[in-house]
């Protein structure tokens, strides 16, 4: 997914960079939707396994102390390690939606020059 978005995102940064004058700017404009849904789509699903992490992460802190069973701690290192990732990804998704807004708005801005 990473390797994805980043080139979605190279991608349409160059179709602006060049502003060829034989773009339609409409179809970039529907294809990008179609892309910032996609990658909405797949944010909302990380966003959902992140907080399901974090929630089995304080759990599992919470039952090692009031329980004091410490073998639940190695179970929360297990999850702390899963969880790393799932935030470092989950941030990834969550700045290149953010910067395809900033596309969005650039692509409305060439379609409105075009009238």
């Amino acid at each position: 997914m990473k390797e994805r978005i980043l080139a979605y995102h190279k991608k349409v940064d160059e179709i602006l960079e060049e502003n060829r004058q034989d773009t339609d700017w409409r179809d970039v404009l529907q294809e990008h939707k179609t892309q910032v849904a996609y990658f909405q789509h797949e944010r909302i699903a990380h966003l959902l396994v992140l907080v399901l992490f974090a929630l089995m992460f304080l759990i599992s802190i919470g039952i090692a102390l009031v329980a004091d069973y410490l073998p639940m701690l190695a179970v929360s290192f297990v999850v702390m390690i899963l969880l790393v990732p799932y935030i470092s990804h989950y941030y990834l998704l969550e700045n290149e939606v953010q910067y395809m807004y900033k596309q969005y708005d650039k692509i409305l801005e060439h379609i409105r020059q075009q009238k």
